[in-house]
């Protein structure tokens, strides 16, 4: 097996190898150099790493911020800015604006306001109208619309250049997803888990916005681009249908697995890695069976879309631990050798390390104690351990199965960690939340919501009996063990992506507003700032005329946020999260911000 160090060095070399000459050169370049933000984990491998150390532990508290720019749009601001050359690319939450922002003087080069059908595509948005960032490539932004459509867009200009649809808004199918931009193809997923539509990922060419292929998360063979002889499952091959086989009757086309998260790339493998979210729908009793492939990491070949190897992580999903979160590649040292993984942090609560060549399993452990569910995942056939208390697939009863942790927003949401080549640690923002879950029987309707499930959740303190009510927790994770190494409490989940950078200094953004800076090596808290509303946007960091600055977008919302965003007040509205978080209206309150932040300069 091939041993390289996963840095953005690395990278670079890797990427301007002969063999993979065809790859996108200019996106590979501008991520190469640290001065620029050109996709939204800082590079391929989703590290969400930068080399710039202007900024740095013995500095960082004379942070002061530089400039903002308010984006006219309420509700939830996730994902970050683009920085490519002197020009930062933002947007914003339905109607999906795009700014192109002069770094000179912040001025508006273009903007673009899509015209979205407003009564047809917010209504089948399941946890807020949020959109978690645009994309680079060939000279053009990339922007994924609510409404499905793909449009990318002159970089220079702002001109739409070609416009295509992804889905159908009147089935329940809507994006939220970044797109990524691979080689000469952009790919983008699906959203629309609660409304039961069959999750894929799509590759269209990034100069004329054809389909090049579509790969389904379930369904028969030919319509996931499985191969029963030579994709494979913990080293094995899957076998014939092996996703129709484990569903009753034709559920599955209705079986949800949608991918509405991140996706990250090793050119050398040449395979892109992403995951999918839960099965259709959240009553598990109508859909008995593993359901693969939803609750599934996937590697796919960019050029065809076949699957090289898949990992179910939750089969039979009971709690809508949707598999969607980030992928992050690193290069790590593992009992005594240098192994090219992939860590993930699932909803589910456990932290997984695998090999990210093969899909064979390294690690899987609990990055929150509170996780109750299962007690352990069997590291041969790489299935967690229910614990039968905490099963919600009581069939045949009207049951309420209380005090289950995580909730099902995950011991962590799409919220993406961070990575330091320098520590070796991922930097993890986490719920510390559990829930009560109630399955009721609900018909499947096209463009209706298809959950079946009535949930109330809380923080995890009530469960595990320890006194404490913090409904989150900010970790540094060891991935070659599986431990934590060190965890800083926070009063509200950590709902912002996180960034790591050579100057040891680690950022996070808070609920209630803050972007924190701690120290990368023991968490020591170094500065704080609160922003004009709660963060669950990306931090994100570049150099411009020769001066280091962070971004994140503020802008309260998301699924913990829904509750103020849309104005919901019952304690199980919002898909359970109203009640958790009805009191940050007392730290914070809507609208979008881009604050940015620098060092003063010297005199």
């Amino acid at each position: 097996m091939t041993r390289r160090l996963w840095t953005t060095v690395g990278i670079a070399a890797a990427l301007m190898a002969p063999a993979l000459s065809t790859a996108n050169s200019e996106l590979m370049k501008l991520m190469d150099n640290p001065d620029n933000w050109a996709i939204w984990g800082g590079n391929y491998a989703g590290q969400r790493y930068s080399e710039l150390d202007e900024i740095n532990a013995k500095n960082v508290g004379d942070l002061q911020v530089a400039w903002t720019f308010s984006t006219g749009v309420l509700r939830g601001h996730e994902g970050g800015p683009l920085v490519i050359g002197d020009t930062l690319y933002i947007h914003t939450p339905f109607p999906n604006k795009v700014f192109a922002i002069n770094q000179k003087d912040q001025s508006i080069i273009w903007r673009y306001v899509p015209t979205q059908d407003a009564e047809e595509t917010i209504p089948v948005m399941c946890c807020d109208t949020v959109y978690r960032g645009l994309a680079y490539g060939d000279g053009k932004i990339f922007l994924q619309q609510a409404d499905t459509h793909l449009v990318a867009l002159d970089a220079k200009t702002g001109k739409e250049i070609w416009k295509i649809k992804n889905g159908d808004a009147k089935k329940g199918e809507t994006n939220t997803n970044a797109p990524v931009v691979i080689k000469d193809k952009v790919l983008t997923g699906i959203s629309g888990g609660e409304f039961g539509v069959q999750g894929f990922v799509a590759a269209y060419n990034t100069k004329d916005g054809k389909l090049a292929w579509k790969g389904y998360s379930v369904g028969p063979d030919d319509k996931t681009l499985i191969d029963p002889k030579k994709t494979t499952h913990l080293g094995k091959p899957v076998g014939a249908d092996s996703s129709i086989k484990t569903w009753e009757g034709d559920q599955w086309k209705i079986g949800g697995g949608t991918t509405w998260g991140w996706y990250s790339y090793d050119p050398e493998l040449n395979l892109v890695y992403y995951g999918s979210g839960n099965p259709g729908t959240w009553n598990p009793v109508v859909r008995p069976g593993d359901n693969r492939w939803s609750m599934t990491i996937f590697a796919r070949d960019v050029d065809t879309g076949k699957a090289k190897w898949l990992y179910q992580m939750t089969p039979h999903d009971e709690w809508d631990y949707d598999g969607v979160n980030e992928m992050i590649l690193a290069d790590l040292e593992m009992d005594g050798e240098m192994r090219n993984v992939l860590v993930h942090f699932d909803r589910n609560g456990f932290g997984y390390t695998l090999d990210r060549e093969t899909g064979e399993l390294l690690v899987a452990e609990k990055y929150d104690p509170a996780v109750n569910w299962a007690t352990e995942v069997d590291m041969k056939t790489g299935r967690p351990q229910v614990v039968a208390e905490y099963s919600t697939d009581q069939t045949g009863q009207d049951t309420n199965t209380e005090d289950v942790c995580p909730a099902a927003l995950g011991t962590k949401d799409q919220q993406p960690a961070a990575f330091s080549p320098k520590t070796k640690l991922f930097y993890v923002p986490t719920n510390h939340v559990c829930m009560d879950y109630e399955p009721f029987e609900v018909e499947y309707v096209a463009g209706q919501p298809y959950v079946g499930a009535t949930l109330s959740m809380f923080p995890a303190g009530q469960v595990t009996g320890d006194g404490t009510t913090n409904l989150g927790n900010f970790i540094a994770w060891d991935a070659t063990e599986g431990k934590i190494v060190w965890s800083l409490p926070e009063p509200f989940s950590v709902w912002s992506g996180a960034l790591a950078t050579a100057g040891d200094v680690v950022f996070y953004g808070t609920l209630e507003g803050y972007l924190k800076a701690v120290d990368a090596k023991t968490g020591k808290e170094l500065y704080k700032f609160k922003t004009p509303s709660g963060i669950i946007g990306n931090t994100n960091t570049w150099m411009y005329d020769g001066k280091q600055y962070v971004g994140v977008l503020s802008g309260i919302g998301g699924w913990a946020g829904i509750g103020m965003a849309a104005g919901l007040t019952g304690d199980t509205e919002g898909l359970g999260a109203v009640g958790a978080y009805k009191s940050l209206d007392k730290y914070t309150q809507l609208g979008g911000v881009l604050t940015v932040f620098s060092l003063p300069d010297a005199n």
